[in-house]
């Protein structure tokens, strides 16, 4: 594999942004930035960032494909995809479902991991996340109601042998019976508990957070939202620093003067870009099925096919991110990082992707001076 080094005035590296340096590559890894010209090929970055690529810690699939259809072709497909549009680590998102068959989909998931070479230029399966089935039937949104459980630690361990330990994370209503005791067992095994699809009071939301859930899902959607006298679940996830709450970034799940609120609640480093993105994500618009449910993609949005309830975003995370910026909600290396380095965070698995050191695998994306993507590469080769 040829080393060479990028070229620019902004890194985005951790601790601030640097420049004007040089970022080597050395056999598909980082070397350190250094502001002395290496020997080599140079790429020419001149007025554009260099940034770690993207990852999105909630994303259900892409370019029809779903995280669930147990096939590794088509989850190596939108993998492949979604490093073109700049996302080079994903948490493929499972939905409400039977218990074996989720079981099924994550050793699929973890099959497909596996058995990629190390010349696979796609983005990195960095382990599942299960949104559901755990939930409330008030908040089921586009998930399966049929399915819809209680937690008990039982289910999860088994999932998790059938995944080989790569579940990170894993979506449930507090005020369900059993909840505290799940999570306590789960954040224990080392699985993040993620607060969703729910309509707990401030009060059990806040002893869910007690006993170790950490992540809000899709905050704002599918949960018990703020009111002066009853602050509900998104009083909770603004309420408690030490969390951190998804966003969908795609402008219509949620206005961007929400996402502000939001933002100026937490902080931006406890806020996790996402996109919430089905399998009909980068297809044209018409009719689809996600999660067993019929949906209808039409004007950037998908819907559930028999109602108007929103079934899920068909957004990258690079738009995303260009959105928090364009909105003004943000700095340009806030969104970036709010993609990058906090998603990673949140969910356990900083160690391996979004950020830029050395010795990691090289995965970049370029975006122009405006955080249109201009590039992207996986392990130092360009996605093409």
């Amino acid at each position: 594999m040829e080393s060479f080094a990028f070229y620019s005035e902004r890194f985005v590296l951790p601790g601030g942004v640097f420049g004007t340096g040089y970022l080597p590559v050395v056999d598909g890894k980082f070397g350190a930035f250094t502001t002395e010209r290496p020997e080599g090929t140079i790429v020419d970055a001149s007025g554009k960032w260099v940034a770690p690529g993207f990852v999105d810690t909630h994303i259900h699939g892409f370019f029809g494909h779903s995280s669930t259809d147990k096939d590794a072709a088509g989850l190596n497909a939108a993998s492949i995809e979604l490093a073109r549009h700049g996302t080079t680590s994903w948490l493929p998102t499972t939905f409400t479902q039977d218990v074996k068959d989720l079981g099924e989909c994550c050793a699929s998931i973890a099959d497909t991991a596996e058995s990629r070479g190390s010349d696979f230029v796609g983005a990195r399966i960095q382990g599942i996340f299960l949104e559901g089935p755990f939930f409330t039937m008030k908040h089921v949104g586009a998930q399966n109601p049929a399915f819809l459980i209680d937690p008990r630690i039982e289910i999860l361990e088994g999932w998790q042998r059938a995944a080989r330990g790569a579940i990170r994370k894993s979506a449930l209503a507090p005020e369900r019976a059993g909840s505290t005791e799940y999570i306590v067992a789960a954040t224990a095994m080392g699985v993040k508990c993620a607060i969703g699809h729910t309509d707990a009071t401030y009060e059990q939301t806040m002893a869910g957070v007690a006993a170790g859930a950490s992540i809000f899902v899709h905050t704002y959607n599918g949960m018990r939202g703020l009111h002066h006298r009853d602050p509900g679940v998104v009083g909770c996830a603004m309420t408690t620093p030490e969390t951190y709450a998804e966003i969908i970034c795609d402008g219509k799940h949620v206005t961007p003067g929400a996402c502000k609120v939001l933002v100026n609640a937490k902080g931006w480093d406890h806020v996790v870009l996402i996109t919430d993105c089905l399998a009909c994500g980068g297809m044209p618009e018409g009719e689809y099925t996600s999660g067993g449910l019929a949906v209808v993609m039409r004007d950037g949005l998908c819907y559930l096919r028999d109602s108007d309830s929103i079934a899920g975003s068909v957004l990258t995370l690079a738009q995303g991110v260009k959105n928090f910026y364009d909105w003004g909600i943000v700095t340009a290396e806030q969104a970036i990082r709010m993609a990058t380095e906090v998603p990673a965070l949140a969910n356990g698995i900083e160690r391996s992707c979004g950020s830029i050191v050395p010795g990691r695998d090289a995965d970049v994306v370029i975006l122009n001076a405006d955080l249109t993507l201009d590039a992207t590469y996986v392990g130092g080769s360009l996605v093409r």
